[in-house]
Protein backbone atom coordinates (compact mmCIF):
# COMPACT_ATOMS: atom_id res chain seq x y z
CA UNK A 1 0.00 0.00 0.00
CA UNK A 2 1.58 3.30 -0.93
CA UNK A 3 2.50 5.75 2.31
CA UNK A 4 -0.89 8.50 2.07
CA UNK A 5 0.44 11.95 1.46
CA UNK A 6 0.29 14.50 4.31
CA UNK A 7 -2.38 16.28 2.12
CA UNK A 8 -4.91 13.17 1.98
CA UNK A 9 -4.52 12.35 5.79
CA UNK A 10 -5.56 16.28 6.09
CA UNK A 11 -8.13 16.29 4.01
CA UNK A 12 -9.15 12.58 5.85
CA UNK A 13 -9.45 14.15 9.17
CA UNK A 14 -11.47 17.46 7.85
CA UNK A 15 -13.93 15.09 6.53
CA UNK A 16 -13.94 13.39 9.72
CA UNK A 17 -14.80 16.69 11.69
CA UNK A 18 -17.70 16.85 9.84
CA UNK A 19 -18.38 13.30 10.69
CA UNK A 20 -18.08 11.95 6.63
CA UNK A 21 -18.47 8.13 8.23
CA UNK A 22 -16.64 7.15 4.13
CA UNK A 23 -13.48 9.49 4.99
CA UNK A 24 -12.83 7.72 8.43
CA UNK A 25 -12.90 4.48 7.03
CA UNK A 26 -10.56 5.54 4.68
CA UNK A 27 -8.61 7.10 7.16
CA UNK A 28 -8.80 4.13 9.34
CA UNK A 29 -7.34 2.10 6.13
CA UNK A 30 -4.38 4.20 5.39
CA UNK A 31 -3.21 5.03 8.83
CA UNK A 32 -4.63 2.27 11.15
CA UNK A 33 -1.50 -0.57 11.01
CA UNK A 34 1.07 2.30 11.37
CA UNK A 35 -0.66 3.37 14.65
CA UNK A 36 -1.48 -0.16 15.52
CA UNK A 37 2.45 -0.89 15.11
CA UNK A 38 3.06 2.06 17.56
CA UNK A 39 0.97 0.98 20.54
CA UNK A 40 2.39 -2.38 19.61
CA UNK A 41 5.55 -1.13 20.62
CA UNK A 42 4.79 1.06 23.88
CA UNK A 43 2.43 -1.77 25.67
CA UNK A 44 4.01 -4.80 24.49
CA UNK A 45 0.96 -6.63 24.79
CA UNK A 46 -1.78 -7.51 21.29
CA UNK A 47 -4.53 -7.58 23.61
CA UNK A 48 -4.04 -3.78 25.09
CA UNK A 49 -2.96 -2.59 21.64
CA UNK A 50 -6.07 -3.65 19.79
CA UNK A 51 -8.13 -1.62 22.55
CA UNK A 52 -5.93 1.02 22.60
CA UNK A 53 -5.81 1.61 18.99
CA UNK A 54 -9.71 1.13 18.97
CA UNK A 55 -9.92 4.27 21.81
CA UNK A 56 -7.96 6.25 19.50
CA UNK A 57 -9.84 5.70 16.50
CA UNK A 58 -12.88 6.29 18.75
CA UNK A 59 -11.19 9.51 20.07
CA UNK A 60 -9.94 10.46 16.36
CA UNK A 61 -13.63 10.41 15.55
CA UNK A 62 -14.88 12.84 18.49
CA UNK A 63 -12.37 14.98 18.29
CA UNK A 64 -11.08 15.41 14.93
CA UNK A 65 -11.46 19.43 14.42
CA UNK A 66 -8.79 19.32 16.96
CA UNK A 67 -6.30 18.52 14.32
CA UNK A 68 -4.79 22.26 13.29
CA UNK A 69 -2.51 21.46 9.71
CA UNK A 70 -0.63 24.79 10.69
CA UNK A 71 0.55 23.04 13.82
CA UNK A 72 2.10 19.70 12.25
CA UNK A 73 1.04 16.99 9.87
CA UNK A 74 -2.07 14.78 10.16
CA UNK A 75 -0.07 11.83 11.00
CA UNK A 76 2.42 13.46 13.52
CA UNK A 77 -0.87 14.54 15.39
CA UNK A 78 -2.15 10.68 14.75
CA UNK A 79 0.47 8.98 16.57
CA UNK A 80 0.71 11.58 19.09
CA UNK A 81 -2.89 10.51 19.58
CA UNK A 82 -1.79 6.96 19.86
CA UNK A 83 1.97 7.26 21.56
CA UNK A 84 -0.20 9.16 24.69
CA UNK A 85 -3.20 6.83 24.72
CA UNK A 86 -0.72 3.98 24.84
CA UNK A 87 1.43 5.83 27.95
CA UNK A 88 -1.53 6.25 29.72
CA UNK A 89 -2.33 2.72 29.48
CA UNK A 90 1.25 1.97 30.75
CA UNK A 91 0.71 4.43 33.79
CA UNK A 92 -2.44 3.26 34.45
CA UNK A 93 -1.46 -0.22 34.68
CA UNK A 94 1.65 0.66 37.09
CA UNK A 95 -0.80 2.14 39.13
CA UNK A 96 -2.82 -0.80 39.56
CA UNK A 97 -0.14 -3.42 40.46
CA UNK A 98 1.16 -0.48 42.86
CA UNK A 99 -2.19 -0.41 44.38
CA UNK A 100 -2.82 -4.28 44.72
CA UNK A 101 0.94 -4.38 46.14
CA UNK A 102 -0.47 -1.66 48.88
CA UNK A 103 -3.55 -3.26 49.31
CA UNK A 104 -1.38 -7.12 49.91
CA UNK A 105 1.10 -5.65 52.10
CA UNK A 106 -1.73 -4.39 54.29
CA UNK A 107 -3.57 -7.58 53.87
CA UNK A 108 -0.75 -9.50 55.43
CA UNK A 109 -0.75 -7.65 58.32
CA UNK A 110 -2.41 -8.82 61.51
CA UNK A 111 -5.42 -6.88 62.88
CA UNK A 112 -4.65 -4.51 65.90
CA UNK A 113 -5.04 -5.81 68.95
CA UNK A 114 -6.44 -3.37 71.19
CA UNK A 115 -5.94 -5.98 74.19
CA UNK A 116 -2.09 -6.32 73.34
CA UNK A 117 -1.49 -2.91 73.38
CA UNK A 118 -2.83 -2.09 76.60
CA UNK A 119 -1.11 -4.51 77.60
CA UNK A 120 2.35 -3.69 76.44
CA UNK A 121 1.43 -0.06 76.86
CA UNK A 122 1.23 -0.71 80.63
CA UNK A 123 4.31 -2.92 81.28
CA UNK A 124 6.19 -0.26 79.25
CA UNK A 125 5.01 3.03 81.92
CA UNK A 126 5.63 0.17 84.75
CA UNK A 127 9.36 -0.52 83.05
CA UNK A 128 9.93 3.52 83.24
CA UNK A 129 8.14 3.92 86.77
CA UNK A 130 10.45 1.41 87.77
CA UNK A 131 13.23 3.26 85.87
CA UNK A 132 12.56 5.76 87.54
CA UNK A 133 12.72 4.81 90.96
CA UNK A 134 15.79 3.54 90.54
CA UNK A 135 17.42 6.74 90.00
CA UNK A 136 17.43 7.92 93.01
CA UNK A 137 15.62 10.95 95.36
CA UNK A 138 17.46 13.93 93.70
CA UNK A 139 16.80 13.01 89.88
CA UNK A 140 13.56 10.52 91.12
CA UNK A 141 11.47 13.78 92.79
CA UNK A 142 12.15 16.14 89.74
CA UNK A 143 10.95 13.61 87.01
CA UNK A 144 8.18 12.72 88.80
CA UNK A 145 6.78 16.17 89.80
CA UNK A 146 7.83 17.41 86.20
CA UNK A 147 6.55 14.39 83.79
CA UNK A 148 3.85 12.26 86.29
CA UNK A 149 2.21 15.08 87.81
CA UNK A 150 2.74 17.36 84.75
CA UNK A 151 4.53 20.43 86.52
CA UNK A 152 6.39 23.62 84.84
CA UNK A 153 10.65 23.28 85.66
CA UNK A 154 9.45 26.53 87.59
CA UNK A 155 6.63 24.83 89.46
CA UNK A 156 9.05 22.12 90.27
CA UNK A 157 11.52 24.13 91.44
CA UNK A 158 9.18 26.14 93.63
CA UNK A 159 8.25 22.74 94.73
CA UNK A 160 11.49 21.12 95.85
CA UNK A 161 12.94 24.39 97.15
CA UNK A 162 16.03 24.68 94.76
CA UNK A 163 16.77 27.40 92.46
CA UNK A 164 15.19 27.75 88.54
CA UNK A 165 18.59 26.34 87.18
CA UNK A 166 19.11 23.22 89.43
CA UNK A 167 15.49 21.84 88.73
CA UNK A 168 16.34 21.99 85.10
CA UNK A 169 19.28 20.24 85.42
CA UNK A 170 18.37 17.65 87.53
CA UNK A 171 15.81 17.20 84.84
CA UNK A 172 17.69 17.03 82.26
CA UNK A 173 20.48 15.04 84.13
CA UNK A 174 17.52 12.23 85.53
CA UNK A 175 16.48 11.90 81.92
CA UNK A 176 19.83 11.35 80.43
CA UNK A 177 20.35 8.49 83.05
CA UNK A 178 17.06 6.97 82.35
CA UNK A 179 17.85 6.97 78.99
CA UNK A 180 21.38 4.99 79.69
CA UNK A 181 18.92 2.95 82.37
CA UNK A 182 16.24 1.42 79.56
CA UNK A 183 19.19 0.60 77.33
CA UNK A 184 19.25 3.87 74.88
CA UNK A 185 15.46 4.60 73.84
CA UNK A 186 14.21 7.72 72.84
Amino acid sequence: MPEPSTTDLAALLQATAAQDQDAFAQLYDLVSPRLHGLVIRVLRDVAQAEEVTQEVFLQVWRTAENYDPERGSALSWLLTLAHRRAIDRVRSAQSQSDRDLAYESRADRPPPNPTMEEVEEKMAAQAVRSAVTDLGPPHQEALELAYFDGLTHREVADRLGIPLGTAKTRIRDGLRKLREQMGGLG
